[in-house]
């Protein structure tokens, strides 16, 4: 679970400038972290191409923070292994 955070606060950083202190699990994508919904289609294709993982559409809705995102690819990636 380390490496996921690390590698999604580190593209969170890189790709869309947001600030590391900000990058906390309980911080909401849109309203604290100032994503939209292209924002977030872009997160979810860096996802699949850093970590090898898919996040479908209907399971993409379901997340709203940063706790969900790291836990959804968790359990992706348990379902990969």
């Amino acid at each position: 679970m380390d490496r996921i955070i690390e590698i999604i606060n580190q593209v969170l950083e890189d790709e869309f400038e947001i600030d590391a202190e900000l990058l906390k699990p309980e911080a909401r994508l849109y309203e604290d972290l100032g994503l939209d919904s292209l924002d977030a289609v872009d997160l979810i294709v860096m996802v699949d191409k850093e970590l090898g993982v898919r996040i479908e559409e209907e399971e993409a809705r379901t997340i709203l923070t940063l706790e969900d995102v790291y836990a959804t690819i968790d359990e992706l990636l348990k379902e990969k292994q």
